[in-house]
């Protein structure tokens, strides 16, 4: 039992923390990657409250990190085609971790969902301080979009 008067009041909860950074370790993303440098990182990223139809991005946003889905449904879709249904534990919008570009697809919350930012500014801060780690990372980052870029060509191909 935790003794009251010698805790940190003030720290994030560390339950949270180990929920969102078992949920990242369990992606390609962080493979490879200790468990105690992904806490560490994970503790700067964002969660966000999202209601059931309200959108997380639109096409052509501009990017700014991927997203986890730490509970809820999340409905990837483009150009009226849907590309995905997540759910907790998925991971989506890497490519803004790679590259500043605008978004390719449409997000929307299809169920109450709380989603956690990871953000390519708080990347690029980590590459600096754990540059052996961060290369660790870019090459998972790769592995994966080659991955997303295999699917994609084997569903064009088969259509």
């Amino acid at each position: 039992m935790a003794n009251i008067f010698w805790s940190n009041i003030f720290r994030k909860g560390d339950s949270e923390l180990h929920t969102i950074a078992s949920l990242w370790q369990a992606t390609p993303l962080f493979s490879n990657i200790p468990e105690r440098q992904t806490e560490m990182l994970c503790s700067k990223m964002h969660v966000r409250r999202f209601k059931p139809g309200e959108t997380v991005f639109s096409q052509g946003d501009q990017g700014a990190g991927a997203i986890l889905v730490l509970e809820g449904t999340v409905r990837v879709m483009a150009n009226q085609t849907q590309l995905a249904q997540l759910e907790s534990g998925d991971f989506f919008g890497e490519i803004a971790l790679a590259a500043p570009e605008r978004r390719t697809a449409d997000a929307t919350a299809t169920s109450a969902s709380r989603l956690v930012y990871f953000l390519k500014q708080d990347l690029e801060e980590w590459i600096e301080y754990e540059p052996r780690l961060g290369a660790r990372f870019l090459m998972n980052l790769s592995a994966a979009l080659a991955q997303r870029l295999f699917e994609a060509n084997k569903l064009i191909a088969d259509r």
